[in-house]
């Protein structure tokens, strides 16, 4: 007797663990991140964008991302510490040239940063597109951003149309630009 016991508990352990397993790819959900929302084609709205950040710089001032609807906007979120945000500032400033006189513009959010490092950064790379910071983490924690640099294009209705979780490039964003921008204001 005591022989089947243990065959008998051991197909009940796979039985079970097989079941559960079932039960955990057919009931997984819908996936409701912001990429995989872009991925099926569905722009998701930008999450706290009323939140207020203050302005780098600026003792007193801060911005809403949301002030910005109507326009174009290439939302990068960056560090003065991290080597590929250094690599890209140059690209997201010539964009900024390009983009400026069409109601578009680059707003640099810093993350993990101080201000001094920040503001040193800005003055380093001349940058002239506007930089907020967000102090606590929650404004890019809202974009599922946990590191930098990333980057996301946002349309003129406040709906996320691209996003790249790692170093942006000039091709990337003559990619993603140009049917956002000659979409009407």
């Amino acid at each position: 007797m005591r022989r089947f016991v243990v065959p008998v508990v051991a197909v009940a352990i796979a039985t079970l663990l097989l079941a559960l397993l079932v039960f955990g790819v057919t009931n997984q959900g819908e996936n409701t991140s912001i990429d995989a929302s872009i991925a099926r084609g569905v722009l998701p709205s930008v999450p706290n964008a009323n939140m207020a950040l203050p302005v780098l710089g600026s003792a007193s001032a801060s911005e809403r991302l949301s002030e910005l609807r109507g326009e174009v906007v290439v939302l990068n979120v960056f560090a003065s510490w991290c080597a590929p945000c250094q690599a890209e500032a140059p690209v997201l400033e010539h964009a900024q040239l390009q983009i400026e006189h069409r109601d578009a513009t680059v707003l640099g959010v810093t993350y993990l940063d101080t201000s001094t490092a920040s503001q040193q950064f800005v003055h380093q790379w001349h940058l002239t597109y506007p930089v907020v910071r967000d102090v606590d983490g929650n404004f890019v924690h809202g974009l599922g951003t946990d590191g930098v640099p990333e980057t996301f294009v946002i349309d003129r209705e406040g709906r996320i149309a691209a996003v790249r979780r790692y170093q942006v490039n000039g091709r990337w964003l003559q990619q993603t630009l140009p049917r956002l921008l000659s979409a009407p204001s």
